[in-house]
């Protein structure tokens, strides 16, 4: 198989063995080797992967640390995770540089700054073939099913990376590159536009405060909600019109009020906590969407068939973002959209058992992040 590099764009150490073109022939990861608590993360060296046709390998230099790809892979609770082959690597999105190709591969990539979507469709497939991808057939993510970026380098698919446009940080492009997706794939089903009433559980979170940051950078009217009100403070800098407690006896009466009783058009709600849909559906308008992309709190709500025919509402679920989403994603970015990453939530690679404590224990506001060294 022809392999094509890029040139080294700094030193490599001495004490690594070098291949040609300053790529060494072993790399620092982190893994797990079975199923547990964050403990079960450990440092180790691996060999340096070697991309296949129509892939690249990407020197990493950010690495999100997700609750459901990461966390509730490493638990052994994902439930499509829980064959995967131990030891593992997890990470899914990531930034980095491009530094080799398969030769099958636009040589343009190479040395390019770029953000990583980690979901791998076949392309084959009746849903894939229509471009719903979401919904592929043999789907496939990179850090659950196959090997990921906690590690100095990453093999991905070509058609998965996305080049990270001039003056986006490695931390917000991370932050960005699954999450910024997601989100816009959530909206878009919703028809969320300016002047929309939207809400936001778990606004706190990766993929909650970029919704509230996209919503708003729409011009959408932004409801965003958390419990702790430390990360209630912190989201008034996010842009949204309100910031609640969903738990406060005024949470509908201060929603109905701001709404002038017509309530909010879109609720995206990735916890689906029954108490929480309990409260939330009544304050939907006619016409409204709830759209979710988790359960993390639950899964099973009580929905009032006859209302939402009556109100022609809906509820959607949102597995994952499309190809099409990260392409006008980027352009958002190129807009002025940013993430938002927390400093106290940023580690190194090394310290990925903290980081998984951090997001367990919900110190987290925004998006957690590994950063990787040389």
């Amino acid at each position: 198989m022809s392999v094509v590099f890029a040139a080294p764009s700094q030193a490599t150490s001495p004490s690594n063995s070098v291949l040609e073109h300053g790529i060494p022939e072993s790399m620092k990861a982190v893994v797990h080797h079975e199923f547990g608590g964050p403990e079960t993360l450990s440092v180790t060296e691996l060999p340096v992967p070697t991309p296949a046709p129509g892939e690249v390998l990407v020197r990493v230099r950010a690495v999100s640390v997700g609750r459901t790809l990461c966390v509730e892979t490493r638990a052994g609770r994902l439930p499509f995770a829980r064959d995967l082959t131990l030891p593992h690597v997890l990470g899914a999105d990531h930034v980095g540089e491009v530094v080799a190709a398969a030769a099958d591969v636009d040589a343009a990539l190479l040395g390019r700054r770029v953000a990583v979507f980690p979901v791998v469709h076949c392309a084959r497939c009746r849903f894939c073939l229509v471009g719903r991808t979401e919904s592929c057939a043999d789907l496939r993510l990179i850090g659950v099913h196959r090997q990921g970026a906690y590690a100095r380098y990453c093999v991905v698919p070509a058609r998965n990376v996305h080049p990270v446009p001039e003056g986006v940080d490695d931390l917000e492009a991370c932050a960005l590159a699954l999450n910024g997706a997601v989100a816009r794939r959530q909206l878009d089903l919703a028809e969320v536009t300016a002047d929309s009433w939207v809400l936001v559980h778990g606004a706190s979170g990766g993929l909650g405060s970029t919704l509230v940051r996209l919503a708003s950078h729409r011009g959408a009217r932004v409801v965003a909600c958390s419990r702790q009100a430390r990360k209630r403070e912190l989201m008034a800098g996010l842009g949204a019109d309100l910031v609640l407690d969903p738990d406060s006896p005024v949470f509908a009466e201060t929603i109905r009020e701001a709404t002038d009783g017509t309530g909010v058009d879109a609720v995206v709600d990735n916890l689906v906590d029954p108490d929480l849909w309990a409260r939330t559906s009544p304050l939907l308008a006619a016409g409204g969407t709830v759209v979710c992309s988790g359960a993390m709190a639950g899964g099973t709500a009580q929905l009032d068939l006859r209302q939402t025919y009556l109100r022609n509402q809906r509820v959607l679920g949102v597995r994952t973002a499309r190809p099409s989403d990260v392409d006008a994603l980027w352009r958002d970015v190129a807009d002025g959209l940013r993430a938002v990453v927390d400093a106290d939530s940023v580690f190194t690679l090394e310290q990925a058992a903290d980081a998984h404590r951090h997001l367990e224990e919900a110190h987290h506001f925004g998006r957690v992040v590994l950063t990787v060294d040389d």
